[in-house]
């Protein structure tokens, strides 16, 4: 997403149909511009009332604007929320906002503070900005407001959000989805009525926003709220709250939420199906972000054994428990999938597991793009199948980066089911880099980084390509040539793993340094931090124990460089601690790694005169320089109450 894109406003809108809950994403609507999208209903202004009242009386009950779905059929639409051809068909009805004859604030506004005019802003800056379809492909959802933070928590980091600042809850039921556009437009719905949320309403409009990029498994939120009031389905919507509730403060509900989750999904009489592994996933994922991964791992192997019980990973389960709902089939793909990826990662990070559903065969369908997820146009599945054979079957197909992103967690399946290498020039180490390359050189060109199509990004291909460098760490540095022990107490996330030093950078070596630069390099992507899955921490933690082994040789070409990518790795650490403890214990290992090997190398410099031979003075002083000023800003970016810029 362009951080350069304008703020956008609420204003007011007349005759807008009333709203309870708004649809947090909308069909499309074919054969009309973005501006005709953006129309709704005109603005009246209240002098004008009287005079048309006459004539509308005459006329007959008019409807000021369609929904889009009629518009969509053009059909008639009665205006009503919902109308009677969507209730009778059961589909979304929803309206798009409009200013149509907005003139902006008056000059001299009502002296009455409690009566409204059309013309009217609800914004308290007075802003007459407006809600608009912004280049017809991007949505505005809603973030929390800045209230419902604890500072000692820290703010989610908006760098490079759309919104340019947060948007409040209170006035929208919308959840982030940047990847959303092109033919699925958002639309945006006001309800200046609607009473305060409540904290669980404010928890799962926290969950859509921060969490559910990262792992897009669970319905979307109306078809959820939905299916829930024709099944018991409180054990998924309990584990929804208390992940949601690690992004804000509640205080002690947040205790409350997750002894809910825990007690219903480990109850006698839960249904052991797609949902309850949906709750399970939830809830491990928050977990290991939490610093409790014993906790997580048992969750994580109960929610395989009933995955496998129950065969999720069949191509028929979803078919068979889908009720004929394409979205809720597409659900279920993503629960088993999902799972797979999450154990994956667990199994990587931690190096504590074995990656058990590796080893099971699936034909469970891949899931499609989010923008398709997302607006219910779900696509006929593609299989693994498919995708193992596309260069061979010399059919264009075009695969998810859902689909991308199982393909990059399989090459780590791969990995680990390697036999310990006793040589560098192992033959199985050559031919897993081959598959690691081959990821990487056969991506479709709008999947070479973690952009979609419309310039918004993608955290299903962040995610795919966060996994292919961690993967190149993990099979490259036991042979590399950086000796580790500097890094030896940066243990968060797993056991130090000693590497020996060497005479001079090896291709392993190479591979590695690369490896750790490009994830230092995905902090910088326009796009919040913390919205990210939780598992960048431990990624961003591999990277730092690369950087730090490097920056303690004797010397470093391009040593600048190194400490910025270092600073990035101690500032993304420090954001994301204010939701994971886990990036909190991580960011306090690297920072006192980092202050060591300062104090090391300066005092070596300081004490050995032989350190500077063939530095001129100016170099000597740069690099002296450097050092000092690294430090200043590590020290500077991790006292209490810093936010990173």
């Amino acid at each position: 997403m362009d951080p350069s894109l304008p703020e956008l406003a609420l204003a007011p809108v007349p005759n807008a149909p009333p709203i309870g809950s708004v649809q947090p994403y909308s069909t499309s609507v074919s054969g009309e511009s973005p501006t005709e999208r953006s129309r709704g209903p005109p603005a009246v202004s209240s002098s004008a009332v009287s005079n048309s009242s006459a004539d509308s009386k005459a006329a007959g009950p008019t409807t000021p604007a369609a929904c889009l779905a009629c518009r969509s059929k053009h059909l008639k639409c009665d205006g009503a929320n919902p109308c009677s051809r969507c209730q009778a068909s059961d589909s979304l009805c929803q309206y798009v906002a409009s200013r149509r004859g907005y003139k902006g604030p008056r000059r001299n506004p009502a002296q009455n503070p409690n009566k409204r005019h059309a013309s009217d802003s609800p914004n308290s800056n007075g802003s007459d900005s407006c809600p608009m379809l912004l280049g017809a492909s991007v949505s505005t959802p809603a973030a929390p407001s800045l209230a419902m933070f604890n500072p000692a928590m820290g703010m989610p980091d908006i760098t490079g959000s759309p919104f340019g600042a947060t948007p409040t809850m209170s006035g929208l039921q919308l959840y982030r989805q940047p990847y959303l556009g092109g033919a699925n437009d958002a639309v945006v719905e006001l309800n200046h009525h609607k009473p305060p949320q409540s904290i669980p309403e404010r928890c799962i409009d926290s969950f859509y926003y921060h969490f559910y990029p990262g792992h897009p498994t669970v319905l979307p939120k109306e078809r959820l709220l939905r299916m829930a009031k024709d099944r018991d389905l409180e054990h998924l919507l309990a584990a929804m709250r208390w992940a949601g509730s690690l992004y804000f403060e509640v205080g002690p509900q947040r205790a409350t939420f997750f002894e809910a989750a825990m007690r219903l999904i480990y109850a006698e009489d839960v249904a052991r199906d797609g949902f309850l592994v949906q709750a399970m996933l939830i809830l491990l994922i928050g977990l290991d972000g939490s610093c409790q991964q014993e906790k997580a791992r048992d969750i994580l192997s109960d929610a395989e054994r009933i995955a496998i019980e129950i065969g999720l990973y069949q191509r028929s389960y979803a078919t068979n428990n889908g009720q004929g709902n394409p979205m809720l089939e597409e659900s279920l793909r993503r629960t088993w999938w999902d799972l797979f990826v999450v154990d994956g990662m667990v199994a990587g990070v931690h190096r504590a597991t074995n990656f058990l559903l590796f080893d099971i065969v699936s034909d469970a369908g891949l899931p499609c793009e989010e923008h398709q997820y997302i607006s219910g146009t779900i696509p006929r599945p593609l299989f693994l199948q498919d995708f193992d054979d596309q260069i061979f079957s010399g059919e264009e197909l075009e695969f998810s980066s859902f689909a991308y992103r199982v393909a990059s967690i399989r090459n780590l399946g791969r990995m680990m089911r390697l036999p310990d290498s006793v040589f560098p020039g192992d033959d199985n180490v050559d031919r897993m880099e081959s598959h690691l390359s081959n990821w990487r050189m056969h991506l479709p060109e709008s999947k070479r980084d973690s952009l979609n199509k419309d310039c918004q990004h993608d955290e299903m291909m962040f995610q795919a390509h966060m996994i292919n460098h961690a993967c190149s760490i993990m099979l490259h540095q036991p042979h590399s040539q950086l000796d580790s022990s500097p890094a030896r107490d940066v243990n968060a996330c797993a056991p130090h793993q000693i590497v020996r030093s060497g005479e001079s950078f090896n291709t392993h070596t190479r591979h590695i340094v690369t490896a750790a630069s490009a994830i230092s390099k995905m902090v910088t992507y326009a796009v919040p931090i913390t919205c990210h899955t939780h598992f960048f921490t431990c990624v961003l933690t591999m990277s730092s124990i690369v950087h730090l082994s490097k920056w303690a040789l004797w010397f470093v070409q391009n040593d600048d460089d190194l400490r910025q990518l270092i600073r990035l790795n101690i500032g993304a650490l420090n954001k994301l601690s204010s939701v994971w403890s886990a990036a909190g214990r991580a960011s306090g290992q690297v920072k006192g790694v980092a202050q060591e090997i300062y104090r090391t190398k300066k005092a070596a410099q300081q004490n050995n005169a032989s350190f500077w031979v063939g530095y001129t003075q100016e170099e000597i002083i740069s690099s002296m320089s450097a050092d000092e000023s690294i430090m200043s800003e590590i020290n500077t970016m991790l006292q209490p109450g810093t936010t990173m810029a």
